[in-house]
């Protein structure tokens, strides 16, 4: 069940209904994509779900230089999974898979 929540919290954030377009489907600009390939990524890594509940802390994903989230941040940053789909938005080159 909270997979599921995880799911349906990621796609009410993306703007998206769950089943409203392809797999394949193309997304409408380039803040989308960017967050497409976000919230891929979290489940590829098995974290989505830890994403939707605020359990991750960035600062482990997060080196200046080398990626794959490009950006300093202090131990302890756990962010909400809406801020970081408004930051794949607003700035989309903190994220290696925007690219």
């Amino acid at each position: 069940m909270l997979k599921r929540i995880a799911i349906v919290s990621a796609a009410v954030a993306l703007g998206v209904g769950l089943g409203a377009a392809p797999a394949t489907a193309a997304p409408a600009n380039s803040g989308a994509a960017c967050t497409q390939a976000g919230i891929g990524t979290l489940k590829d890594l098995g974290l989505l779900q830890a994403a939707a509940q605020k359990k991750i802390d960035y600062s482990t994903l997060a080196d200046p230089t080398a990626g794959p989230i490009f950006a300093e941040l202090p131990s302890g940053s756990y962010l909400s999974l809406g801020q970081v789909v408004k930051l794949h938005h607003t700035n989309p080159e903190l994220f290696a898979w925007c690219g």
